[in-house]
Order: structure tokens, then C-alpha cells, then sequence
């Protein structure tokens, strides 16, 4: 089987989480990273790549379990063909800042997909109310190599501390999945937990129920600060609607998530990629209800590097223009 980069080095991460999604005589494997147990982005890059590799004539397709940061990392290596990410990591990748310590140039936009927002809950019988208050508290930020962790770690800092000090003040910092920091929330082993998901998120839900949680809002002038020191990130709300018992939105800070492809992966693959990505709109919001609010015409809304020929191809010719 010929492929678009080497898979050895690649067959071991996959094995937790591989969908193979066409036969062996396929020309191309196609993995794709998505995201953890728990979260939106892993069972729908199960069904993206499972579409793909039906429908897309000459691939062979997986998909495995990632993070924003480590994604971004996989494809610009060619140890992944696409990953998901949000529209901020990819513009700190590709220019070598924030998480990145060089260049991510091997990185191209593919698609636009939908809000996501940073949510932070605390036992609902938490002392805590903001985030300035967990400077020496157990939590759950999430792995290393997530945005929502990145994300995280670059709040604290305008409340006047870090992830370190928080160890220094005698907390502890859990980088775990989205299912373990559950668990740790409901044995009390943490007092907050953040998650840079879609909104509403199975986790929190969960939490929500039993054992009962609060949501932490982003103070308005924090707020306003970050926004204007890091773009990509977008003012939104944790609407009321959406979890059981919130008296109110909570304000936040969001982001857009997005599908990034190498740029090596053949111009006539990625144009039916993004042909059947968008033909099988219905099939994707079978798997979670957040696809609805996805839509073809924002497919490249906020797009932070360049454009893979191929995509821009196909945008070109339904008349979808970046915003």
C-alpha cells in the first residue's frame, strides 16, 4: 500500500481508536487525530473518517485520539493526514508561538466547523467563585498537549498566576482526560475542571447530574483583556439552556474548531474530501447534535493559515469565500 507518509511510526496511537474505512487495494491512507474519550471531537472523526473512506474513491481511513496542540503537531510531522484543532492553535502553530517553539508550515485549512467554548465547573456546594480563587485548589485542566489546557494555563495568567504556582501553593494539577477528571470530581479529589468543548458536553452533563455542579464565568474585563492580546479566541456564552439549572449564561471565552490537513496530501484527494465532508451533512448529526450548527457557507470562517489547493478548489466552486 503506498501512503502519503510513513505509518509505523504512527500504528501504535491509532490502535486505541483505529476505524479502518476502506479496503487494501486503497491508493492513500488517510489517519486522522481527532480528540479524547468523552469529548465531541473523537466519535465524530470516527464517522467523519468512516464517510471519507466509503466515499472517497482510493483512500483507506482511520481515526484517532488526539488534542488541539498535539494534532496540529501530528499532521505538520505527516504522522496524520488531518486533525482536528481550533482556529487559534492553528494560526500559533503555523507561526511558531504560544505551545509551538518553531514553525508548523507543513499545516492547510480544510474546513470550518463549529463554536466551542472554555467551561469550568466546580462541585455545586463549592466556596469557589472565580477563577482567581484556584490558586492553591486541586484541578483538572486537562493533558498537556489540548487547547483546552493552553487555553487554560494562558487564563490563570491574568488572574495573576500559573499552573506552576498553583503546585507551589500546594495545589496539584491533574492533566488527564475528560473521563478521568469525572471521576476525580465525583471521588473529590479536584475543585475544578476545565474543558475547551462543544457546548453542551456529555461530561459536564454528567457532572451536572451527580454530583451537581456551578459553571465559573471569565470576569468581564479579564474578558476583554484576553481578547485583545489573543486572537483567534472569540466572546461567547455557556448558554442557560444548555445545562439543567444554570440561573444564567455564563460568559466565557470561545473558540472555533476547525479540520487542518498536510499539505502534502494530493490535491484530487483533498477536493473529494471536502466534496463528502459537506454532500453528508445528515450522517454527521446522527453522531452529535452540535453538527447542526455547521454549515458549509461558513466552511472557511475564520481560516488562520493557507488554504489547501485542493479545499480551495472546491470552496471555489460552490462560492464559499473566506471570512
Amino acid at each position: 500500500m503506498k501512503t502519503v507518509s510513513k505509518i509505523l511510526s504512527f500504528a501504535a496511537p491509532l490502535a486505541l481508536g483505529v476505524t479502518l474505512a476502506a479496503s487494501a487495494q486503497a491508493d492513500t491512507f488517510v489517519r486522522m487525530v481527532s480528540g479524547p474519550a468523552g469529548g465531541s471531537w473523537y466519535p465524530l472523526g470516527a464517522k467523519i473518517s468512516e464517510v471519507l473512506g466509503k466515499t472517497v474513491p482510493g483512500i483507506a481511513t482511520s481515526n484517532g485520539p488526539g488534542g488541539g496542540v498535539s494534532n496540529v503537531q501530528d499532521v505538520n510531522k505527516g504522522e496524520a493526514e488531518i486533525g482536528w484543532s481550533y482556529a487559534h492553535t492553528a494560526y500559533n502553530g503555523f507561526n511558531g508561538q504560544g505551545k509551538f517553539t518553531k514553525p508548523q508550515k507543513n499545516i492547510r485549512y480544510f474546513a470550518t466547523l463549529y463554536p466551542a467554548a472554555l467551561q469550568t465547573v466546580v462541585p455545586k456546594d463549592s466556596k469557589v467563585e472565580s477563577y482567581a480563587e484556584l490558586k492553591d485548589k486541586n484541578i483538572s485542566p486537562g493533558k498537556a498537549k489540548w487547547s483546552g489546557y493552553a487555553a487554560t494555563e494562558r487564563l490563570l495568567t491574568y488572574y495573576g498566576y500559573s499552573v506552576e504556582d498553583v503546585r507551589k501553593n500546594g495545589g496539584t494539577v491533574h492533566n488527564v482526560s475528560y473521563s478521568d477528571s469525572v471521576a476525580l470530581m465525583k471521588d473529590g479529589h479536584i475543585e475544578a475542571f476545565m474543558a475547551l468543548t462543544s457546548v453542551p458536553q456529555a461530561s459536564l452533563i454528567d457532572l451536572n447530574f451527580n454530583p451537581g455542579v456551578r459553571f465559573l464565568g471569565v470576569d468581564d474585563d479579564v474578558r476583554k483583556k484576553f481578547l485583545a492580546d489573543n486572537p483567534g479566541y472569540i466572546d461567547t456564552v455557556i448558554p442557560q439552556s444548555a445545562y439543567e439549572n444554570l440561573p444564567g449564561d455564563v460568559p466565557t471565552l470561545g473558540v472555533v474548531t476547525v479540520l487542518l490537513v498536510n499539505k502534502d496530501l494530493p490535491d484530487d484527494i483533498v477536493y473529494q474530501m471536502a466534496k463528502s465532508l459537506w454532500d453528508n451533512h445528515g450522517e454527521f448529526v446522527k453522531v452529535k447534535d452540535i453538527w447542526n450548527s455547521v454549515k458549509m457557507e461558513d466552511g472557511l470562517l475564520g481560516a488562520s493559515v493557507p488554504i489547501h489547493p485542493g479545499a480551495k478548489k472546491f470552496y471555489d466552486e460552490v462560492g464559499v469565500q473566506q471570512k
